[in-house]
């Protein structure tokens, strides 16, 4: 007999209701979690990177009109925080939150995460699915860190304001036309490039670090934050070349998705996102 699914609101609801029992049990984990037994990482090589990415895509065609249906509302997101920028006079901010959206990218794609963990345990998906996160036992460490990494979105932005007031600012740029200008064509302006992307380099290393394989262990085991942290940290210090190879993957397709108006999100968010969970499989044990 055809698996029939109800309302999605009410589906949505049922589930999201066994939720706060999760996040009281997952959160007292976080405190208790025992260190000294972590998870074997692995050595990774180049040629991961080309499987994980090729894995990646190949569960994004076949869940295409899924995943897109789920991760649909991060495009427009970005939309809403462009057209925010432009009417609150922050034109000086775009490119920094733009470029800070990779920061909370693996937040983004925790629901695809899900997906793929049940395709790859033989089950039907469902783009429902990716919101069966919220019954995750480990939901209440999957959103400490989460907001972890929406501060660290917060205080590079402050960072890239600071920047800007220290080079080009503290005076607003008349118009968009004009403060490109401004960028491209003085010396202050390259010199705010030059340090807004050293600074922003930092901060993706610091994001890359905490979260390139904590998301999908938090979904897949029952581990507490700290386990699952440091553990992501020892997959980039074991494999440092490739991961930051990784991470400029990451950084220049979500660049490519963007330039449509961030249309191409739509597209490059879930294959990153079914691909972590790929390189996820791979790192840890």
């Amino acid at each position: 007999m055809a698996k029939t699914i109800g309302n999605p609101v009410s589906w949505a609801a049922r589930n999201i209701g066994a939720t706060g029992d999760h996040i009281a049990e997952s959160v007292n984990r976080i405190g208790s979690a025992d260190t000294r037994h972590l998870p074997k990482v692995q050595t990774l090589t180049m040629q991961d990177l080309k499987d994980c990415l090729r894995a990646g895509y190949n569960d994004f065609l076949e869940t295409r009109a899924d995943a897109i249906f789920v991760v649909l509302i991060y495009p427009i997101a970005g939309l809403l925080m462009f057209g925010f920028g432009l009417n609150r006079n922050m034109v000086p901010l775009l490119a920094p939150l733009i470029m800070g959206f990779a920061l909370i990218g693996p937040v983004a794609a925790v629901g695809l995460y899900e997906i793929s963990r049940k395709r790859e345990m033989g089950k039907e998906t469902h783009w429902l699915d990716a919101f069966g996160v919220f019954r995750s036992p480990s939901f209440g460490a999957i959103l400490a860190l989460g907001f972890y990494l929406v501060m660290l979105l917060l205080i590079w932005l402050m960072a890239a304001q600071s920047i800007f007031a220290h080079t080009i600012g503290p005076d607003l740029p008349t118009s968009f036309g004009a403060f490109l200008g401004e960028v491209f064509t003085t010396s202050a302006g390259w010199t705010m490039i030059l340090f807004g992307n050293a600074v922003g380099f930092l901060f993706a290393l610091i994001a890359l670090a905490i979260s390139v394989v904590s998301f999908p262990l938090l979904l897949d085991r029952p581990v507490g934050l700290p386990v699952a942290v440091v553990t992501s940290v020892r997959v980039l210090r074991q494999n440092p070349g490739v991961i930051l190879a990784w991470g400029f993957i990451v950084a220049a397709l979500l660049i490519i998705g963007a330039i449509p108006m961030l249309l191409g999100l739509i597209v490059v968010i879930p294959v990153l996102g079914h691909a972590t969970w790929h390189l996820y499989r791979r790192a840890v044990a």
